[in-house]
Formats: C-alpha cells, sequence, structure tokens
C-alpha cells in the first residue's frame, strides 16, 4: 500500500478542478523553468570581460596621446593670450613692454599708464601653461625676430631649454 502523500488523485479532465489543478502544474514548471534560466554562466561572464578588455586596450592608447596634443594646443592658446595681453600694455605705454623676465609680468596684474594713473588690470593673474608652470617672458630678447618680447613654456618635460627642446614659444608659432 502506497503512503498518502504518494497517492495522486486522478480526476475527469472536464472537472474544473482538474483543469485548475492542470494550470497550477504547468505554472509550477514553468516558474521552475525561469529559476533554472536565471544569471548568467561563468563563460558569458568571461567572454563579456574579454570583449570589453580588447575595447579598453583599443581606445585608451589613442586617448592618451590626444590628452598631450589638447595639452600642447592650451598652451600655444595661452601664450598667444599673452602676447594680446602685452600688446594691449604696449598699446597705454607708448609702445614699450614691461622689461625683465618672468617678474616683469606682475606689473600685468596691476597697472598704471605712462603717465602713473591708475587703469584697470590686463590680467587677473600670471598666466600658465597646461601642466601649471608659469609662462616664461623676456623683454628685450635675443630670441625670435623683430622686436616683438618672447614668451614661452617649459613645455611637457616642465624643464626651461630657453624655448628650445620640447618648449613651445611664441617665436617658432609667428
Amino acid at each position: 500500500m502506497k503512503p498518502a502523500s504518494e497517492t495522486k488523485i486522478t480526476l475527469p479532465k472536464t472537472n474544473p478542478q482538474f483543469v485548475k489543478l492542470e494550470r497550477m502544474e504547468k505554472m509550477k514548471t514553468q516558474r521552475q523553468r525561469r529559476a533554472k534560466r536565471a544569471g548568467f554562466t561563468l563563460i558569458e561572464v568571461l567572454l563579456v570581460v574579454a570583449i570589453l578588455g580588447v575595447i579598453a586596450a583599443a581606445v585608451v592608447p589613442a586617448l592618451l596621446g590626444r590628452q598631450q596634443a589638447a595639452y600642447e594646443q592650451q598652451t600655444r592658446n595661452n601664450i598667444k593670450n599673452l602676447q594680446n595681453i602685452l600688446t594691449m600694455y604696449a598699446l597705454d605705454h607708448d609702445g614699450t613692454y614691461p622689461p625683465g623676465g618672468r617678474e616683469a609680468l606682475s606689473s600685468l596684474t596691476s597697472a598704471s599708464d605712462h603717465h602713473g594713473k591708475k587703469i584697470g588690470a590686463y590680467m587677473d593673474a600670471t598666466p600658465k601653461d597646461a601642466w601649471g608652470e608659469q609662462l616664461y617672458y623676456e623683454y628685450p630678447t635675443s630670441k625670435g625676430k623683430g622686436d616683438k618680447p618672447a614668451v614661452w613654456s617649459s613645455g611637457p618635460n616642465r624643464q626651461n631649454e630657453d624655448g628650445g627642446g620640447d618648449d613651445l614659444n611664441s617665436w617658432s608659432e609667428q
């Protein structure tokens, strides 16, 4: 004799209770199938990680090279802006630029004209290159062409080579 738990009740297929019981069985098997399918296999996860690694290996070097070029372009723009500021200074001072080296740039942050009359500052702070170093300035200069002041950045290696080497300067870009 079978225990009561193993006894199966058989109802006629037209009986509404049988139809209800049959639907419940189908739902139970569907839930079990979904539960088995939930989640990813280890192989699927490793495959996705490998694909992302290949994409990163292709993209990252290209982005790093662009960053260096962007820093250089930003520094060239800062040099040109400083040259424009120095030209404005010269216009207010009978065509003369501030004489001296880097320290002469501080005269552009609080200015007066050639008569000693206080005028607005030409800039808020001394300009820096994209690497955070202050720009170099020299007037009168032996560098470059003409009577314009020399402006340069120490470049990516942050070592002043007087406008040579990897330095970015105003006279080779004119």
